[in-house]
C-alpha cells in the first residue's frame, strides 16, 4: 500500500469516527436497535481502516490523526445537526485541531 493511499484510508477512517459518533447519541445509550446496529457497524470498519493505515503511517500520526477529524466532525455534527452551541473561542481550538491534522500530514 502506498502512502498516499493509507492517508485516503485513514481520513475515510476518521470520517467514519464521527459517523459512529453520531450514531451514537442516535442510539440514546445503544437502547435503540438500528442506531445502535449502525453505530457499532461503522465503527468497526472505522478501526479497521485505521489499522490499515496503521500498516504504512506511524501508530502516534495515524492515531492522531483519526481522533482529530472524529473531533472537529463531532463538533460539526453537533452544531449542524443537534443545535450545540459553538462560539469563536471553540472555532479557534478546532482551526488548532485542523492545524495539528495538517501539521502531522505535511511533516
Amino acid at each position: 500500500m502506498s502512502n498516499t493511499t493509507a492517508w485516503i484510508i485513514l481520513l475515510i477512517a476518521g470520517i467514519l469516527e464521527f459517523v459512529w459518533a453520531t450514531g451514537l447519541k442516535y442510539s440514546e445509550g445503544f437502547t435503540k436497535l438500528g442506531p445502535s446496529v449502525f453505530t457499532l457497524i461503522t465503527m468497526g470498519i472505522s478501526f479497521y481502516l485505521l489499522s490499515l493505515s496503521m500498516k504504512v503511517l506511524p501508530v502516534g500520526v495515524s492515531y492522531t490523526v483519526w481522533t482529530g477529524i472524529g473531533a472537529v466532525g463531532a463538533v460539526v455534527i453537533g452544531y449542524l445537526v443537534f443545535h450545540e452551541p459553538i462560539s469563536l473561542l471553540k472555532l479557534a481550538f478546532l482551526g488548532m485541531i485542523i492545524t495539528g491534522i495538517l501539521g502531522l500530514k505535511f511533516a
